[in-house]
């Protein structure tokens, strides 16, 4: 497996979620992402760094290109030092939040990714890794 690892954008901001947004969006519409796929990138990625942005302060979004056993796609690595996630199942049922938003959250992520991963430690941060696959 290669890797290769395009960039990483740093979260202090909120105007640093857009611009992970739209660098997750050029990276998908290189790599030959439909434009509906385009979009399902872009919004998992504004609500990763969204959540980096309210709930950790600072973090940042990695952007990796994966090509294994003739698949190609793109990585993308929430990480931050945040207070961390208490109940890790709780945020993953749909119509859970803390902030008052709609709850789509971590579970839409879920949903928009092909792969998901989430390990968080309480008072040491948080990293979720999701994963989606060129069709």
């Amino acid at each position: 497996m290669k890797k290769d690892i395009h960039s990483c954008i740093s979260i202090k901001k909120e105007l640093d979620i857009v611009g992970a947004r739209q660098i997750g969006r050029d990276h998908a519409k290189r790599l030959g992402f439909g434009t509906v796929d385009q979009a399902r990138i872009a919004t998992a990625i504004s609500e990763l760094a969204r959540n980096i942005y309210l709930y950790a302060k600072v973090g940042e979004i990695c952007y990796e290109i994966i090509d294994e056993k003739s698949n190609t796609g793109l990585r993308v690595i929430a990480t931050d030092n945040g207070p961390g996630i208490r109940s890790i199942s709780q945020v993953m049922e749909d119509g859970y939040s803390t902030s008052g938003g709609l709850g789509a959250g971590l579970p839409g992520v879920k949903r928009l990714m092909d792969q998901f991963d989430i390990v968080s430690e309480v008072g040491k941060g948080t990293e979720i890794r999701t994963i989606k696959w060129l069709r």
